[in-house]
Protein backbone atom coordinates (compact mmCIF):
# COMPACT_ATOMS: atom_id res chain seq x y z
CA UNK A 1 0.00 0.00 0.00
CA UNK A 2 1.56 3.65 -1.13
CA UNK A 3 -1.23 5.32 0.67
CA UNK A 4 -3.96 6.12 3.22
CA UNK A 5 -6.91 8.44 3.08
CA UNK A 6 -9.86 8.77 5.55
CA UNK A 7 -12.85 11.00 5.34
CA UNK A 8 -16.88 10.70 6.07
CA UNK A 9 -20.00 9.61 3.72
CA UNK A 10 -21.81 13.01 3.10
CA UNK A 11 -25.29 12.77 2.07
CA UNK A 12 -24.24 14.70 -1.49
CA UNK A 13 -22.53 11.43 -1.52
CA UNK A 14 -26.03 8.94 -1.56
CA UNK A 15 -28.01 8.66 -3.57
CA UNK A 16 -32.30 8.51 -3.17
CA UNK A 17 -31.63 4.88 -0.76
CA UNK A 18 -29.24 6.64 1.11
CA UNK A 19 -26.28 4.68 -0.10
CA UNK A 20 -23.24 6.14 -1.86
CA UNK A 21 -24.23 6.76 -5.21
CA UNK A 22 -22.36 4.96 -8.01
CA UNK A 23 -20.17 8.08 -9.77
CA UNK A 24 -19.33 9.37 -6.05
CA UNK A 25 -17.29 5.78 -5.78
CA UNK A 26 -15.06 6.48 -8.17
CA UNK A 27 -14.53 10.52 -7.35
CA UNK A 28 -13.85 9.30 -3.64
CA UNK A 29 -11.03 7.13 -5.07
CA UNK A 30 -9.86 9.96 -7.66
CA UNK A 31 -10.02 12.13 -4.32
CA UNK A 32 -8.09 9.93 -2.32
CA UNK A 33 -5.55 9.69 -5.13
CA UNK A 34 -5.24 13.86 -5.25
CA UNK A 35 -4.17 13.60 -2.02
CA UNK A 36 -0.99 10.94 -1.80
CA UNK A 37 0.05 12.97 -5.06
CA UNK A 38 -0.48 16.05 -2.44
CA UNK A 39 1.43 14.41 0.24
CA UNK A 40 3.80 13.21 -2.32
CA UNK A 41 4.85 17.08 -3.35
CA UNK A 42 3.20 16.56 -6.76
CA UNK A 43 1.53 20.68 -6.92
CA UNK A 44 -1.30 19.83 -9.59
CA UNK A 45 -1.97 23.19 -9.39
CA UNK A 46 1.39 24.23 -10.72
CA UNK A 47 1.72 20.92 -13.20
CA UNK A 48 -1.64 22.10 -14.80
CA UNK A 49 -0.46 25.62 -15.28
CA UNK A 50 2.72 24.47 -17.22
CA UNK A 51 1.11 22.26 -19.45
CA UNK A 52 3.69 20.35 -19.63
CA UNK A 53 2.01 16.87 -19.07
CA UNK A 54 -1.46 15.95 -17.72
CA UNK A 55 -2.16 12.19 -16.38
CA UNK A 56 -5.60 11.34 -17.81
CA UNK A 57 -7.28 8.18 -16.94
CA UNK A 58 -7.49 6.00 -20.16
CA UNK A 59 -9.73 3.41 -18.18
CA UNK A 60 -11.80 2.87 -14.78
CA UNK A 61 -12.94 -0.12 -13.32
CA UNK A 62 -15.04 -0.39 -9.87
CA UNK A 63 -17.07 -2.92 -7.95
CA UNK A 64 -19.56 -2.15 -5.10
CA UNK A 65 -19.06 -5.22 -2.78
CA UNK A 66 -20.90 -3.18 0.18
CA UNK A 67 -23.24 -0.20 0.35
CA UNK A 68 -21.65 2.78 2.06
CA UNK A 69 -23.96 5.28 3.90
CA UNK A 70 -24.28 8.82 4.97
CA UNK A 71 -22.18 9.98 8.10
CA UNK A 72 -19.99 6.34 7.47
CA UNK A 73 -16.46 6.91 8.68
CA UNK A 74 -14.31 5.48 5.67
CA UNK A 75 -10.53 4.46 4.67
CA UNK A 76 -9.20 4.25 1.10
CA UNK A 77 -5.94 2.04 0.56
CA UNK A 78 -4.01 3.46 -2.49
CA UNK A 79 -1.43 0.71 -4.21
CA UNK A 80 0.14 1.04 -7.49
CA UNK A 81 -0.55 -1.88 -9.76
CA UNK A 82 2.27 -1.42 -12.20
CA UNK A 83 4.23 1.23 -13.52
CA UNK A 84 5.93 1.82 -16.74
CA UNK A 85 7.94 4.34 -18.57
CA UNK A 86 4.79 6.56 -19.85
CA UNK A 87 1.71 4.33 -17.62
CA UNK A 88 0.44 3.53 -14.59
CA UNK A 89 -2.05 1.78 -12.98
CA UNK A 90 -3.73 2.16 -9.19
CA UNK A 91 -5.67 -0.16 -7.15
CA UNK A 92 -8.49 1.40 -4.71
CA UNK A 93 -9.70 -0.39 -1.65
CA UNK A 94 -12.24 1.46 0.22
CA UNK A 95 -13.36 0.18 3.88
CA UNK A 96 -16.06 1.14 7.09
CA UNK A 97 -14.01 2.03 9.78
CA UNK A 98 -16.77 0.15 11.79
CA UNK A 99 -15.57 -3.07 9.33
CA UNK A 100 -11.75 -3.04 8.42
CA UNK A 101 -11.65 -6.75 7.45
CA UNK A 102 -14.25 -6.46 4.54
CA UNK A 103 -13.76 -4.10 1.72
CA UNK A 104 -16.71 -2.26 0.14
CA UNK A 105 -15.78 -0.91 -2.72
CA UNK A 106 -12.87 -2.29 -4.90
CA UNK A 107 -11.31 -0.02 -8.05
CA UNK A 108 -8.62 0.28 -10.26
CA UNK A 109 -7.37 4.18 -12.75
CA UNK A 110 -4.97 3.21 -15.41
CA UNK A 111 -3.50 6.60 -16.33
CA UNK A 112 -0.76 7.58 -19.33
CA UNK A 113 1.55 10.65 -19.19
CA UNK A 114 0.99 12.80 -22.28
CA UNK A 115 2.26 15.81 -23.75
CA UNK A 116 -1.05 17.73 -23.60
CA UNK A 117 -0.55 19.93 -26.96
CA UNK A 118 0.51 16.83 -29.14
CA UNK A 119 -1.91 14.37 -27.28
CA UNK A 120 1.21 12.21 -27.32
CA UNK A 121 2.75 9.79 -25.18
CA UNK A 122 5.88 10.90 -22.86
CA UNK A 123 7.76 9.54 -19.95
CA UNK A 124 6.69 10.19 -16.38
CA UNK A 125 8.82 12.77 -14.48
CA UNK A 126 11.29 11.18 -12.17
CA UNK A 127 9.23 12.89 -9.01
CA UNK A 128 5.78 10.80 -9.95
CA UNK A 129 7.62 7.43 -11.12
CA UNK A 130 9.70 7.78 -7.72
CA UNK A 131 6.57 8.37 -6.01
CA UNK A 132 4.57 5.49 -7.55
CA UNK A 133 7.67 3.39 -6.50
CA UNK A 134 8.31 4.73 -2.99
CA UNK A 135 6.74 1.54 -1.28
Amino acid sequence: MLFQYSRRIYLGDTDAAGVVYFARGMELCHEAYEEFLAEGKIDLKQMLAEKKIALPIVRAEIDFLRPLFCSDRITINLSANSVGSSDFALDYRVFTAANLDKVAIEAKTFHVCIDPERRSRVDLPPAISNLLKAR
